[in-house]
């Protein structure tokens, strides 16, 4: 085990600087962004670009994850599109003989449901949070129209298709030499947004719940007062030795914390001090967000996120 801390230390601990948005593919050939890399033994994560999905990089910007049990696979994210979860299951073909036994939906995103349509296919159960469900049920269609329109041709196959199993506080499954807690920890950034909890590995991938080397987008529906109620109560409480984030490199809870948990508190602060001093939603655009300007995706999304702060704390 200590190899593997020195080893994942060395290869994850690099500068966000690395991660930027016009870095070309880094897995030619694949419909993967990046070839999956072992984050721990028997832990497995494609990493996605840290960028919107695009036409380049298949829609392939968050990460796909996967446990080697034992007594089969586990997937973590159905992907974004019907061959981007084929490449995956492809790479995995390679790892192990071992069966794709589950697939878990992190959320009710495209990025974590399109895929979905190769893995009914292939026969395998999918498992996701109930509103995730409900949230793809909605909105499935309109993600769907937007992945063709981006991905084009690289949609080919894609349908919609939802979990075949939804839960709606936690589900724990033992499977070969793993015990893997899938958690519905609170309101995070989306509906349904669950963590993947290996106790016995001090693992967690995260979803959408953490967000390394990228600015995290806040939806119409992101909650931001919630979602930090959630991490301080519940995802802090994990005090998980290794995190993969849902987008950004594998990490540690420092990490995560200071560019998830503190931009969402720094945010809500700015705009506060914005509110009580009389300010209005055309000056909230431009508070002082300098400090995350080195994250991937800043320039698309900071005046947006601040806007949208704006508009919940308002009515607070």
């Amino acid at each position: 085990m200590i190899r593997w801390l020195l080893l994942f230390l060395t290869v994850f601990s690099a500068p966000p600087l690395l991660a930027i948005e016009d870095i070309a593919d880094q897995y030619p050939g694949s419909a993967l962004y990046r070839k999956p890399v072992e984050v721990i033994p028997h832990v497995w994560s494609a990493i996605g670009a840290t960028a919107p999905p695009t036409y380049e990089n298949w829609g392939h910007n968050n990460n796909l994850s996967f446990i080697v049990t034992g007594d089969g696979v586990v997937v973590i994210n159905g992907g974004a599109a019907y061959l981007l979860a084929k490449a995956l299951h492809e790479e995995i073909r390679q790892i192990t003989q071992q069966p794709v036994r589950l697939v878990i939906n992190e959320n009710g995103q495209g990025h974590a449901m399109l895929g979905n349509s190769y893995w009914q296919e292939q026969g395998v159960p999918i498992l996701a949070h109930e509103d995730a469900a409900e949230a793809f049920l909605n909105d499935g269609a309109q993600s769907l129209q937007q992945h063709q329109r981006v991905l084009k041709e690289r949609a080919d196959g894609t349908t919609l298709v939802g979990p075949t199993e939804t839960f709606d506080d936690a589900r724990i499954i033992e499977m070969g030499d793993f015990r893997i807690e899938v958690l519905y920890l609170g309101p995070a950034h989306s509906p349904g947004d669950v963590s993947v909890w290996l106790p016995e590995q001090s693992l967690v991938i995260a979803g959408d719940m953490a967000f390394h080397e990228r600015l995290l987008p806040i939806f119409d529906d992101t909650d931001t007062a919630a979602w930090l109620e959630t991490w301080d109560q519940e995802f802090e409480a994990l005090d998980a030795t290794y995190v993969i984030p849902g987008h950004g490199h594998p990490t540690n809870m420092a990490q995560v914390r200071r560019y998830t948990r503190d931009y969402l508190r720094d945010l809500r602060e700015l705009i506060g001090q914005h509110l009580d001093a009389g300010g209005g939603l055309a000056e909230a655009y431009y508070v002082d967000q300098s400090p995350y300007a080195h994250l991937d995706t800043f320039e698309e999304l900071a005046t947006r996120n601040a806007g949208r702060v704006f508009e919940q704390m308002e009515f607070e």
